[in-house]
């Protein structure tokens, strides 16, 4: 019988396995430019590159996140009840008091970000925060909290930008093909090209598609663990509910940080549901308020 743990445990483990994916992605994507131009250092670049590129992201990826989503801080004289809320909550999961943050949108939604659990933020709509009750509220609550606890920061951070480096990469690799001239003359040389291009083109779909599977893993991992740390299921089904009944989009929206939602910020409505499945960044709330209830 799946339980709370259960759930948790598989969800780590195939987040996991698909940042494998990642990796070997750019490996066979170095590799290749390294045996086409004769030099087995570019390879080394590809990887030094991305673990750079992670580095930097990861370090001002709170910033970045608060930014793009137009927030401001949320002080306890005025969201008293947010405010206590979330820092017995972080007393209960054994976590620092996370930065408190408000996005002024009626579109009820919620995300955290930050490098690690000390300079962790978690940021709720003022429409979240209008129509949720205190359970609900304590159930998202509790589902962000989890995203922290769980360093899910981290892996998203490291999934959005190696999907962004796989893809220039796969420009690159294209251009050079193509414009590279004379190594298409030597034996061998088109049917290595034609390898090249078409690796390049399917490299970037498959970072894609990896990049949307961790973030649909991440969500169903932060509903265990949120339950796990509330010791009550119905309150986040219920506060998905209702995500799932308001449906409209977001009034700012922005596809950097979309996967950092608990809910898709285009909402529920007909476009969005175009989306689901493999390239959506969540997965349908009805499947999770199923497991969440099953709990």
């Amino acid at each position: 019988m799946a339980t709370l743990y259960t759930h948790q445990g598989q969800n780590v483990w195939k987040t996991w396995l698909l940042m494998t994916c990642f990796f070997v992605i750019i490996i066979a994507l170095g590799y290749f430019f390294a045996q086409r131009y004769g030099n087995p250092n570019i390879l080394y670049i590809f990887v030094a590159f991305s673990i750079l590129m992670n580095i930097v992201s990861y370090w001002y990826s709170d910033k970045i996140a608060l930014s793009i989503a137009k927030a401001h801080p949320a002080t306890r004289e005025k969201y008293f009840d947010f405010y206590t809320l979330v820092e017995n909550l972080a007393i209960t999961a054994g976590l620092p008091m996370p930065r408190i943050y408000v996005i002024e949108d009626p579109s009820p939604n919620a995300f955290a970000t930050g490098r690690d659990k000390k300079h962790a933020v978690i940021a709720v709509t003022t429409g979240l925060l209008s129509i949720m009750n205190k359970t609900e509220l304590e159930g998202v609550i509790a589902h962000e909290m989890s995203h922290i606890g769980n360093k899910d920061m981290l892996v998203s951070t490291v999934a959005v930008v190696l999907a962004g480096f796989i893809s220039i990469v796969s420009d690159m690799m294209i251009r050079a093909t193509l414009f590279g001239g004379r190594d298409n003359d030597r034996e061998g040389g088109n049917l290595f090209a034609i390898i090249g291009i078409v690796l390049a083109i399917l490299a970037p779909i498959f970072a894609m598609l990896i990049q949307l599977a961790i973030s649909r893993k991440r969500e169903y991992l932060a509903d265990s663990s949120g339950a796990l740390l509330t010791r009550y299921p119905e309150g986040l089904a219920s506060a998905l509910e209702k995500l799932q009944t308001y449906g409209k989009p977001m009034q700012a929206q922005s596809t950097a940080i979309a996967h950092l939602y608990i809910a898709n910020p285009l909402g529920s409505g007909r476009f969005a549901k175009k989306t689901m499945g493999l390239l959506s960044t969540h997965p349908p709330l009805e499947e999770r308020i199923k497991i969440l209830r099953s709990m």
